[in-house]
């Protein structure tokens, strides 16, 4: 196949480690190996956290409103637009439908170059933490408009496939899964020393939340459930993973909890194998990056019944699905499995073969085969 140029505009890249950044970092990654040459057109800041792969070039912003670790980008500059011309990209993927990916469009319908977008972030579900909810139909007239311009628009799961599609967008969605890497997230990473170190005894029970510490990951229902096992069962231990804003808020509702701060790699796959539970409630996600990784390292998961984990979870086998901002419900099934190690031990089989269908290289090279699709379907509509 035609070797590619492919000019990707992000709104998040190499300034926040979460997982739509960690994605396209891997994406691009994956077409670089492939002799694909990819050009990122990106906020950032100084000193930014992530080693980004590929060639980036910055775009102006400004810190988000109320959320200083976010950017919003500006526009593109006329600087940055001779690079692209330079470039001349065979395809656009817009990340974020944003103003640079707004420019990202006008350039691509000026160009008669084909355009792509994937929906990464559940934009209105987190509108209801911020008091912003009458910005959620504006912002779905908006996102429709929008993706009418796009020869594909790529969705995570089935699940927000499904209920983007029952909101009555007309657009034809194509799925891009995500993937884990099943050897670094694996059963083998557990290990009782570490366990030891973080005050875990041999008979305790570790219930688990991994995730950016932020209000739209319902801390609310982590904090309340958390509270509610600790009190009924003195074995059981709540083990948080990650770092964010709303850290220190937690960590003084939630004093009884285990902290283990932000990890990466390895270290994150052993924070996940500490744990017998990994409990998510969160009904923001688009995905769930951490359900996935959780249950490749074989640990059973409760989740929210909300587009995202549920794709990921077959309720019963690979882990239990719970009512959003249900208290009893969340409680009640992680106390099944916290109660009961030969059901545990069963759903930790099942949640390690769940994971092995999610394998990265395949769902790259579909991506990549989307690509080579629109390319060629444009150019002979043209």
């Amino acid at each position: 196949m035609k070797k590619l140029k492919i000019a990707l505009f992000t709104g998040n890249y190499n300034h926040i480690k979460d997982g739509v950044s960690l994605t396209l970092n891997r994406l691009v990654r994956f077409l670089e190996s492939k002799g694909h040459e990819v050009l990122i057109f990106a906020p950032s800041i100084k000193n930014p956290p992530l080693e980004h792969a590929g060639k980036m070039l910055e775009v102006p912003s400004i810190a988000a409103p109320g959320r200083e670790e976010y950017r919003v980008s500006l526009f593109l500059p006329e600087v940055l637009r001779l690079e692209l011309d330079d470039f001349k990209p065979d395809i656009i993927h817009v990340a974020t439908p944003d103003i640079l990916g707004l420019r990202a469009l006008f350039y691509a319908r000026r160009n008669s170059i084909p355009l792509v977008s994937s929906y990464h972030t559940h934009f209105p579900s987190y509108l209801q933490y911020y008091n912003l909810g009458f910005l959620e139909r504006p912002l779905w007239k908006y996102l429709e408009w929008y993706y009418k311009h796009c020869e594909k628009v790529f969705v995570p799961s089935k699940s927000m496939l499904s209920w983007l599609r029952g909101i009555g967008f007309g657009q034809e969605f194509t799925l891009w899964s995500r993937g884990v890497d099943t050897n670094l997230f694996s059963p083998e990473k557990r290990t009782s020393e570490l366990r030891r170190s973080f005050g875990i005894k041999e008979d305790d029970v570790v219930v688990a939340f991994v995730s950016r510490i932020v209000w739209e990951k319902d801390l609310r229902t982590v904090i309340d459930v958390s509270k509610k096992l600790i009190k009924e069962n003195k074995n059981i231990k709540i083990l948080v993973g990650g770092d964010g804003p709303a850290l220190e808020a937690m960590q003084n509702e939630l004093p009884e909890a285990i902290y283990a701060g932000y990890r990466s790699g390895e270290k994150l796959a052993e924070v996940y194998a500490v744990a017998d539970v990994f409990f998510f409630p969160s009904d923001t996600e688009s995905f769930g990056n951490v359900t996935l990784e959780a249950i490749s390292t074989g640990v059973p998961a409760v989740v929210a019944n909300a587009v995202g984990s549920s794709s990921i979870i077959v309720d019963g086998e690979s882990g239990y699905i719970a009512e959003p901002k249900n208290i009893d419900d969340f409680t009640n099934k992680i106390r099944r499995l916290t109660d009961d190690a030969v059901l545990r031990k069963k759903v930790s089989k099942a949640a390690r073969e769940r994971a092995m269908q999610f394998k990265w290289d395949t769902i790259m090279s579909g991506l990549l085969n989307d690509y080579h699709e629109v390319v060629r379907n444009y150019k002979s509509e043209k």
